[in-house]
């Protein structure tokens, strides 16, 4: 099953563990896995990344064409199986609008539209009704998730030091 990430996938990576100065064998691990067909993103994840204008929005300006996906029908349709979860819970009214107009909404979406596995870095936290947790969203509406290292993990992926 294909994964899509989530922009804080690339954030953090950039970040913390996988900086593009020190650890290009990440980066060009996910082009190798996107090649194959096994993860890609989504455009508004793109939107994201490039509001940080920095090495980060050079990489993702880099990337193959297909590797930020655009919106298409069966996404837009499972929006609203989406937006009527959300619509039914305790969340409070800026959590559901924040929600609604990030990424992450359209993440889950594109995910259940495609049966693809959500990757990030979030964890659930169910009985928050302040901010709407990605992992959250996915369990309720049928979808897949996992975080960046697991995902890696399943893809036997290996940065090894060249000669």
């Amino acid at each position: 099953m294909p994964y899509v990430l989530d922009a804080n996938v690339m954030i953090e990576a950039k970040r913390r563990h996988y900086g593009l100065d020190f650890c290009p064998a990440f980066w060009d691990w996910l082009g190798v896995a996107h090649a194959k067909g096994a993860l890609h993103s989504i455009e508004k994840v793109e939107d994201e990344l490039r509001e940080g204008r920095d090495e980060l929005t050079t990489w993702a300006t880099g990337c193959d064409a297909g590797f930020f996906l655009k919106p298409d029908d069966p996404m837009i349709k499972a929006l609203s199986k989406v937006s009527a979860w959300l619509n039914s819970t305790n969340y409070t009214p800026s959590a559901k609008a924040e929600f609604l107009s990030a990424a992450d909404y359209y993440l889950v979406g594109h995910a259940l539209a495609h049966n693809h596995t959500v990757v990030t870095h979030e964890l659930p936290e169910p009985n928050r009704i302040g901010k709407v947790k990605i992992p959250d969203a996915c369990i309720a509406v049928g979808v897949k998730w996992t975080t960046p290292f697991k995902m890696l993990r399943a893809e036997k992926a290996h940065f090894k030091l060249g000669p």
